[in-house]
């Protein structure tokens, strides 16, 4: 039992011990998505304060994410024909400046809801690309050995930037106000460019690009298509389609469920968001300690999910709150790790970046229905009834799983798929 245990821990941070650029990645990425978590948590509470509306967050989620609704399923076919280290470089570039914009306008007392949303907005077009190439290019960094662990371990760093960033963010907005975290944001996106600048190309690893000469938009039909008549794609895809459009909803019923369901303040909210982050930090670990893509794994973290949600109704103590989000944020990671890993290990790669623009668009693009309906539900009936229908939603989504791939079929279709 302990040589099991001391092998799966040994496999957990195997990425990081064997290739240079993916530490440089990993590192510089931890200081950006803790300041974009910072601004994340400042803007829904910045317009929380300036209407003291839920469905006005739902708004703010419409402008992140509609980007992405309209144009997300092209970007992945841009992404496929480009130099993706140059592409990031180009999109992090773009999101510094668009941060401190926001940053100038909030810290001289000059921010009006509008400049916010079309802020917003803008954030979310540089997204379209910016999603496709950032889960593309983690091949290029650990080669097909390692891909399902460092995906895992990048679903840990994003969920560890849950923790730092909300927290922060949090004592930041009662001492200082929301103007302090989107400059502290803008800084951020600094470590990431230096890290991709530092990177060796010799040490990168070649793969397929798409070098055919048909539009992009016929390039997104082929992925599509791909995706469509690729079973375990399929069944990953329509269950993430279900649960991010109805159960992933934190960024607009957070801050609701803190500010009118439990009667707090910032500080509350950013503990709040940085146990949900711990949780997910958890869950992600315990991904990355798999050997591969599992298809009980995915389900696993589904049902939990699903089960915790349904259990963050009807509860309106602050300690209880945080003690389910913990669950909840460990379930949805684990999910959602293993429903990436299990992508990159079907998908050939000239379709790849196509492909993940496919899942970025189920999680992100479906988000401006999503949020409106998650505002919309919680205006009606409060945060309870929105989790309550999000919970039911998850069932329904892992119903339809095992329908359609069944359990114990997963394994082989991964096994025997190409990689």
């Amino acid at each position: 039992m302990s040589l099991g245990v001391g092998a799966a821990t040994s496999r957990t941070f195997l990425s990081l011990r064997r290739h240079r650029n993916y530490r440089l990645y990993f590192f510089g990425q931890a200081v950006s998505l803790s300041g974009t978590w910072m601004q994340n948590v400042a803007q829904a509470w910045f317009i929380v304060q300036l209407t003291h509306s839920p469905l006005a967050v739902g708004v703010l989620a419409v402008c992140q994410f509609g980007p992405y609704a309209l144009l997300g399923l092209l970007g992945g076919a841009v992404a496929d024909r480009l130099n993706q280290r140059s592409a990031l470089i180009a999109t992090q570039a773009a999101l510094m400046l668009n941060a401190s914009a926001l940053a100038a306008l909030t810290l001289t007392g000059h921010a009006q809801i509008w400049e916010v949303y079309l802020l917003a907005g803008v954030t979310g077009t540089v997204t379209v690309l910016d999603t496709p190439v950032r889960q593309a290019f983690t091949i290029q960094l650990v080669g097909r050995r390692e891909l399902s662990n460092a995906i895992a371990l990048n679903s840990s760093l994003f969920n560890a930037s849950r923790i730092v960033g909300p927290a922060l963010a949090g004592l930041l907005i009662a001492v200082v106000g929301v103007g302090i975290c989107f400059l502290l944001n803008t800084a951020s996106y600094l470590a990431v460019i230096l890290a991709l600048l530092l990177m060796r190309e010799s040490e990168m690893y070649p793969v397929g690009r798409d070098d055919s000469h048909i539009s992009v938009l016929r390039g997104a039909g082929e992925g599509l298509t791909y995706a469509w008549r690729t079973q375990v794609i399929r069944v990953v895809l329509l269950m993430m389609l279900i649960i991010a459009t109805i159960g992933i909803n934190f960024s607009v019923l957070l801050p609701i469920l803190t500010s009118q369901t439990l009667l707090a303040g910032p500080q509350v909210f950013g503990i709040l968001s940085a146990l949900f982050g711990a949780g997910a930090l958890a869950g992600a670990l315990v991904s990355a300690s798999l050997a591969r893509a599992s298809g009980r794994a995915l389900m696993t973290g589904a049902v939990i999910f699903a089960m915790a949600e349904l259990a963050l109704a009807p509860l309106r103590v602050t300690w209880a709150v945080g003690s389910v989000l913990v669950v909840v944020g460990f379930a949805f990671a684990l999910y959602a790790s293993q429903s990436n890993a299990a992508l990159h290990r079907v998908v050939p790669d000239r379709l790849r970046a196509r492909v993940l623009a496919l899942y970025g668009y189920v999680f992100f693009g479906t988000a401006p229905l999503g949020g409106l309906l998650a505002g919309w539900l919680a205006e009606s009936g409060g945060t309870a009834l929105a989790f309550l229908v999000a919970g039911v939603a998850g069932m329904l989504a892992i119903l339809y799983g095992r329908i359609d791939l069944r359990p114990q079929r997963w394994r082989s279709v991964l096994e025997s798929s190409a990689t």
